[in-house]
C-alpha cells in the first residue's frame, strides 16, 4: 500500500505542471550520451510519447556529432576541426546529411513509434523551415573575414509553418539540423542554435537542452540550480563557463531575450531527465532565468508560471513568427 501511495504522491506533484503545460510547445534539443546509450534512448522516447499523451506539444531537434565522425571514418575521411567546428567539404556534407537526416532522424522516429507514439522526421530543408548561410570561423579577436570551413552554416531565417501544422496533429516533429541557402546548398547547423531559434519562432513556453554534464557549474564546481542571464554572462567573461557550455548558454540567453519563457540545461545521462525537469519541483540541471530570482532555501522551488496570451491560429503565428536568424554561436 505504501508503494501505491508513493506513486499517487508523484502524480499529485506533477499535476500542476501537467495543467500548466497542457497545449504548450516545448522544444527539446536531443544530443550527447542520451543518443548513444540504448536504455537512455528508450527512456527519452518514452518521455516524448508521454508528453504528447498528456497534451503537451514536444518538438525534438537532434544532433549527431559522434555518429557523423564514425560514418566519416568508415568512408576513410579524416575529421578535421577549426575552433571545434567540423570542416565540411562537398563529400563530407553528403555523409552528414545521410547520417543526420537518415540514420539518426529515422531512428528517433522509429523509437517513438516503438513506444506508442507517432512522429514525423524532417530536416530544416523541408517546407522552407530553416534558411541558412555559410558560417566563416574567425580567430579570437580577429577582424578579418574568417576561414571558410565549407558546408557549415548559421541560421538566417526560420519559418515555423510546417512545424505548427504538425503540432496541430497527433504527430511529434523530429528535426535534423540541416538548412539550405537560396541556391539550395546544404549546411550543417549547430543543433543547439537550431533548437533556440526554432523555440523563438514557435513562441515556445520551454526550451530544454540535453547535455553530458550535470548543469552549469560555479567556480567551486557546484552545479547551480538557477542562473540568471547577467550572472551567466559574467561567468563566461571570467572563464567559469567555458568550452562547449558557452554556446549552449548563449543559445539559452538568446531564447529568453526573444520570448521563450523558460530555458533549462539538463543532464541527459539521467534516466527520464526530461520528465524530471518538467514535472517535479526540483527539476534536474540548471534553469537559466532572464532575471535573478530571490532564493527560497537551498532547493529550487518552481511554481507553474501563469499562461501567456498567444496568437490563436497556426497561420497567424506563421505570419508573425517568421524570424531572421542571428549568428549566435558556431557549429
Amino acid at each position: 500500500m505504501d508503494k501505491l501511495i508513493a506513486k499517487a504522491e508523484v502524480l499529485l506533484e506533477a499535476l500542476p505542471y501537467m495543467q500548466r503545460f497542457a497545449g504548450k510547445t516545448i522544444v527539446i534539443k536531443y544530443g550527447g550520451h542520451a543518443m548513444l546509450d540504448e536504455n537512455l534512448k528508450s527512456g527519452f522516447a518514452e518521455d516524448i510519447v508521454l508528453l504528447k499523451s498528456l497534451g503537451l506539444n514536444p518538438v525534438v531537434v537532434h544532433g549527431g556529432g559522434p555518429q557523423i565522425g564514425e560514418a566519416l571514418a568508415r568512408h576513410g575521411i579524416e575529421s578535421k576541426f577549426v575552433r571545434g567546428m567540423r570542416v565540411t567539404d562537398d563529400e563530407t556534407i553528403e555523409i552528414v546529411e545521410m547520417v543526420l537526416g537518415g540514420q539518426i532522424n529515422k531512428g528517433i522516429v522509429a523509437n517513438i513509434h516503438k513506444h506508442g507514439g507517432k512522429a514525423v522526421g524532417l530536416s530544416g530543408k523541408d517546407g522552407g523551415l530553416l534558411k541558412a548561410e555559410k558560417l566563416k570561423v574567425k580567430a579570437r579577436g580577429s577582424k578579418g573575414p574568417g576561414t571558410d570551413i565549407g558546408h557549415v552554416g548559421k541560421v538566417k531565417r526560420v519559418d515555423p509553418e510546417i512545424i505548427e501544422r504538425i503540432i496541430g496533429t497527433d504527430f511529434i516533429p523530429v528535426i535534423a539540423p540541416i538548412g539550405a541557402d537560396a541556391k539550395g546548398r546544404s549546411y550543417n547547423v549547430n543543433a543547439d542554435v537550431v533548437a533556440s531559434e526554432l523555440a523563438q519562432a514557435l513562441d515556445a513556453d520551454k526550451l530544454i537542452l540535453l547535455t553530458d554534464v550535470a548543469g552549469i557549474k560555479a567556480a567551486d564546481g557546484k552545479v547551480q540550480a538557477l542562473v540568471d542571464v547577467a550572472s551567466a554572462r559574467k561567468m563566461i567573461r571570467q572563464g567559469v563557463i567555458f568550452e562547449g557550455m558557452v554556446p549552449k548558454v548563449e543559445c539559452a540567453i538568446a531564447a529568453l531575450n526573444n520570448g521563450v519563457r523558460q530555458v533549462h540545461i539538463i543532464d541527459g545521462r539521467v534516466s527520464h531527465a526530461v520528465l524530471l525537469e518538467i514535472f517535479t519541483k526540483r527539476g534536474v540541471g540548471t534553469e537559466v532565468l532572464l532575471k535573478a530570482a530571490k532564493p527560497k532555501g537551498a532547493a529550487r522551488k518552481r511554481k507553474p508560471a501563469s499562461a501567456k496570451a498567444k496568437p490563436a491560429t497556426a497561420s497567424a503565428r506563421s505570419k508573425t513568427r517568421v524570424r531572421q536568424g542571428r549568428s549566435t554561436a558556431g557549429n
